[in-house]
């Protein structure tokens, strides 16, 4: 997409080089280590190990990386938290129909086979997919992330149908065949921003509510109670009469499938950065395509003008929201055990990023807040290790703790401020607001202007898992 459509990226830019860590893991390492973190998480790229797609070709350079990576991380005591399945499908499968035809249910575990294989005996903390809204709606219900269908209101739900499916077949697989001897633990990563009411009244409560069972629950609900959100179900339902359909454009399971979905994560993967305020679609001012995801929906998104910026349009922070989104998900899902496994801010560049550490500073304490509500959270992985091409944004927006300079060939790294103070918040288990670190070297933000490490945040003054996930792209492509 990156090539035949450059339109839909800022800078005109593409992947086919980003912070290449195919050649740089051993710095990635280092300053992994630097930071003082003991988990790093990363994704593997399909394509990168089954070029074609399917089992019959093997890219054995591919395997040979990745076990490199695994093993320099394990050399230093630093657990691999890995990804399945980050966004990039084979071409050829996508051209069968991607995520909408069912056959990708078992192209997908004769993948997923492979990596236990090769990887498992090592690996203990595993992900299928990471954020399936984005997999789905994103790419074929919009024109956002490839394949870019534009189609609205049919093929995401059908995505996410097959990808629920996929995950669970995955999941029972692991636990069946690779548990007994691996011991370790699988689950899946979902992702939202957190929908605030724009009011207090019952109205706009009911419409964050409905939101947050369209993004959040349209995954989390059929894996934490057997089904679909019954608010989507029959809003889906209804409207599908309405608008001349037989039958919901939402599939069902039947009771077979879904009891093989129920209880299919041994975690909640949360990935989450921003909130926005919501409000009730009234008479679809919105002028949200019928049908579409967004008409369902039934909202409206805004932002609050006080909130503060950040590098991207879409990202305001709110450190309120992480608190307000967690407590959702204790009370929604019985407070299940949560890996908040990305959360993070953008900028335009440069390396004495106070803005970022203020944004770690007090999201760190809204997480800090609700743990001690109670909520059941074992870690923090904040987004991203290094700077990286960030989809339809190109390289216009920054999210490394790490600075990676793009024109050199060799993609020097350079520690930005927000390393240095993230660093201190893992080796001392506390957040000084008063810490204001200097970066490696001094490399001014654009004049335009105004990325993950893990933390199990069982307390950053009593005791804490500290990690680091990676930017996507960077082990993705090379």
């Amino acid at each position: 997409m990156t090539h035949n459509q450059t339109d839909k990226i800022t800078d005109k830019s593409n992947g086919d080089i980003t912070s290449d860590s195919y050649h740089n893991w051993r710095r990635d390492i280092e300053m992994v280590r630097e930071l003082g973190v003991s988990i790093y998480r990363f994704s593997l790229s399909w394509p990168r190990i089954l070029p074609s797609g399917f089992p019959s070709t093997i890219n054995k350079q591919g395997i040979r990386y990745y076990n490199n990576l695994i093993d320099g991380l394990l050399r230093y005591n630093i657990t691999p938290m890995v990804t399945l399945y980050h966004w990039d499908l084979p071409r050829r499968l996508q051209e069968l129909g991607g995520w909408t035809n069912e056959q990708l249910i078992g192209y997908f575990k004769d993948y997923a086979r492979i990596c236990f294989e090769n990887f498992g005996n090592r690996v203990k903390i595993w992900t299928t997919f990471n954020e399936p809204w984005h997999i789905c709606e994103q790419a074929y219900g919009m024109d956002v992330m490839a394949p870019a269908y534009n189609y609205p209101g049919i093929p995401s739900y059908l995505c996410g149908h097959t990808l629920l499916k996929a995950h669970a077949e995955v999941v029972h697989m692991y636990r069946e065949v690779y548990l007994p001897k691996h011991r370790g633990r699988i689950g899946i990563t979902l992702d939202t921003s957190w929908m605030e009411p724009i009011s207090s009244s019952d109205e706009d409560r009911e419409t964050s509510n409905m939101a947050m069972q369209f993004y959040l629950g349209w995954f989390a609900h059929p894996i934490y109670k057997g089904d679909y959100p019954p608010v989507m179900k029959n809003r889906i339902a209804e409207l599908s009469r309405q608008q001349g359909f037989t039958k919901s454009r939402l599939p069902e399971f039947t009771e077979a499938e879904a009891a093989r979905i129920l209880n299919t994560s041994d975690f909640f993967g949360i990935n989450s950065y921003t909130s926005v305020l919501v409000t009730k679609n009234v008479n679809n001012v919105g002028n949200f395509p019928v049908p579409s995801f967004q008409h369902d929906m039934d909202a409206i998104e805004t932002h609050d003008q006080n909130w503060p910026t950040s590098g991207s349009a879409w990202l305001r922070v709110f450190p309120r929201g992480m608190y307000n989104l967690l407590q959702w998900i204790r009370r929604e899902y019985d407070n299940p055990t949560v890996i908040v496994t990305e959360s993070g801010v953008s900028d335009k560049g440069g390396t004495n990023d106070t803005a970022r550490i203020s944004y770690y500073n007090s999201y760190l304490e809204a997480v800090l807040d609700a743990i001690e509500e109670g909520c059941n959270i074992e870690g923090y992985i904040a987004w991203s290790l290094m700077d990286s091409f960030e989809w339809t944004s190109g390289f216009t927006e920054k999210f490394g703790l790490y600075y990676v300079d793009f024109n050199d060939p060799k993609r020097t790294r350079y520690a930005k401020a927000s390393a240095r103070a993230f660093e201190r918040i893992a080796k001392t288990n506390m957040i000084d607001r008063d810490y204001k670190p200097h970066p490696e070297i001094h490399i001014p933000a654009p004049s335009v202007s105004n990325s993950a490490v893990a933390f199990g945040a069982k307390s950053f003054i009593r005791t804490s898992i500290i990690a680091i996930s990676m930017s996507y792209l960077i082990t993705k492509l090379f």
